[in-house]
Order: structure tokens, then C-alpha cells, then sequence
């Protein structure tokens, strides 16, 4: 269902590890949708992947090669096992990638899902690590639940921040009252089940059926109402703020990365780490709209 609603297949959503011909070599982590296919091409967890580029305002990095006939081309050989692939839906996850490619060497490449999504990649051993931001001030342990009930045991979690999540609005729209903003009439800009921003709404808006599109992402909520298909959203107040559209805040989560103990050895994960605790990146996450960084760079047990 949640496939049908994005119009995309299952296999591109979580991956499927699809064969290429020959059986040699690399795998597509998940189907292209056409040939030809431009891809980048990384290492996890010892097996060679290909990744449809997607996305390319979140990775400013350009293709290893391209798919054609059946046909390999172009593919850089060495730099699959200097690349950490992670699956989020964090709107400055660009900023991010630029980062840590500037403070380490290494590549980040970002692959925009919702959180749901992104534990599934993680856990076919598609990608390195997964975002997620179920937890909020009241229940902040449900990072932690939700990767033991999805993964079970063996994980971390790097806190990345804490942010606002919210309901975006038209910008001369000054609703300031959630209860006022479900008795007006919205075409919504939905998330996908599955996600904390449709868990958010759906805590909002009760049994009531809300009528809209589903869209990928906070940054595509915002641009969906910023074009005026949609007038209010569920998404974090800097895809809002970037937009230039009025914000009404919900509660705050926290947006926390999760992957594998044993990333933690690898000189990938021990960079990612790094470059979250350190006071350069804190200073930029804390100036970010919507978000806190004062827990930035805490890593737990799940």
C-alpha cells in the first residue's frame, strides 16, 4: 500500500538487492527505473552496491559510472570503500554530506527516506545507516524501541539534533491554533505511512480523514503548499523557513542516526562521529532554523 501510494514499486522503496547481469561483481542495491542509469557505487557490510543516483541537490557529487545494455561503464574503482551511504529524510542532509567530505576524505552519499524505510535499507544491508525521529520530549525512548523491535540487538544510535516538527502553512496564513487549523478546510501535502511527520498528523488530526497527496520529504511538503497544490503540511520548520512559509509548531523530536556496532570500527562511521561532535558542526546545526544542538555527537546503545 505504502508503494502504491509513492507510485513507485516495493523494490525501489526498501531495496532489493537485485541481481545484474552478469552475476559477477557489484549488485543494484535497488532497480534502476530505466536504462540508461547513471549510479554511484559504495561498500557495506563487505558487498559491493550500485545506487541509482537520485536526489542530487542532497549529493553534490558526481555519478562513478553508467549503466547501458547491460553494461558497466566508467565505474571508479576505488572509491566504494570510501563511501558511507545513509538513508534519512532530514531535509539538511546535504550540508551535512558536504561536511563530512571536507573534514574527512571520505563521500557521504544520502538517500531521502522516511524513517520506516530507511531501518528496512539497514536492515537488508543495503546502506551504512538509517535516520529516524520518532522520539519527542514526551516519549524520548522511541528511537530506542523502534530499532530493537525493527533490528533487535547490535545497533547505536548518534543523536544528529533535535528539531521542531510542525504544521506548515501558506505564508499569509497566521493559524495559530491546531485545533482552528483542522476546522478550516486544507488540501493537505501527506506523508507516507510510516513516517514520524504522518505519525505526527495522525496524532493531530485523530480519526479525522484528511484529503491530499502523499509527497516525499519535508523539503517536498513545503514546496508542494510554497506552489499552492497544498495548503498545509506536516514538516520540520527549516523545510518551512526555506520555503518561506508560515510554521506552526507541534513538538519537538529528535532525529537520531542508527546503524550497525560495528560501523563504530570502521574509519567511515569513526568519521562520522567525529565530525558530530565537533564544535564547528554543533555551532552550524545549532543556527540551523528549528533545530538544537546541544545534544549533537551522544551516542547510545539500542
Amino acid at each position: 500500500a505504502v508503494a502504491r501510494g509513492l507510485e513507485c514499486s516495493v523494490e525501489e522503496l526498501f531495496g532489493g538487492g537485485a541481481a545484474l547481469p552478469p552475476s559477477r561483481g557489484p549488485k543494484w542495491a535497488w532497480q534502476p527505473r530505466a536504462e540508461p542509469c547513471r549510479f554511484w557505487e559504495a561498500e557495506v557490510g563487505g558487498r559491493r552496491w550500485l545506487y541509482p543516483v537520485e536526489s542530487v541537490a542532497l549529493n553534490a557529487t558526481a555519478h562513478d559510472g553508467v549503466w547501458r545494455g547491460g553494461v558497466e561503464h566508467e565505474a571508479t574503482a576505488d572509491v566504494a570503500e570510501q563511501t558511507l551511504v545513509l538513508a534519512c529524510c532530514d531535509p539538511a542532509a546535504g550540508l551535512l554530506a558536504a561536511e563530512y567530505a571536507r573534514a574527512s576524505g571520505f563521500r557521504l552519499l544520502v538517500f531521502p527516506r522516511g524513517g520506516t524505510a530507511a531501518l528496512e535499507l539497514l536492515k537488508r544491508g543495503l546502506i551504512h545507516a538509517a535516520g529516524l525521529h520518532r522520539s519527542t520530549e514526551e516519549h524520548p525512548k522511541l528511537n530506542v524501541e523502534t530499532v530493537r523491535s525493527h533490528l533487535g540487538g547490535g545497533y547505536r544510535l548518534l543523536r544528529a539534533a533535535r528539531w521542531e516538527e510542525g504544521v506548515a502553512l501558506p505564508a499569509e496564513d497566521r493559524t495559530r491554533s491546531a485545533d482552528r487549523l483542522l476546522r478550516q478546510s486544507h488540501r493537505w501535502a501527506l506523508r507516507e505511512p510510516g513516517s514520524a511527520a504522518r505519525e505526527c498528523l495522525d496524532e493531530l488530526s485523530g480519526s479525522r480523514r484528511l484529503p491530499g497527496r502523499i509527497v516525499e520529504g519535508h523539503a517536498a511538503v513545503a514546496q508542494a503548499i510554497r506552489a499552492g497544490w497544498a495548503n498545509a503540511g506536516v514538516c520540520v520548520k527549516f523545510a518551512a523557513e526555506e520555503a518561506g512559509l508560515n510554521f506552526l509548531p507541534l513538538r519537538t523530536e529528535m532525529l537520531d542516526f542508527c546503524f550497525a556496532d560495528s560501523l563504530t570500527r570502521d574509519p567511515r562511521g569513526q568519521a562520522l562521529i567525529r565530525l558530530l561532535r565537533s564544535r564547528a558542526h554543533r555551532r552550524v546545526v545549532s543556527e540551523l532554523p528549528g533545530y538544537d544542538a546541544r545534544e549533537t555527537g551522544e551516542l547510545i546503545h539500542a
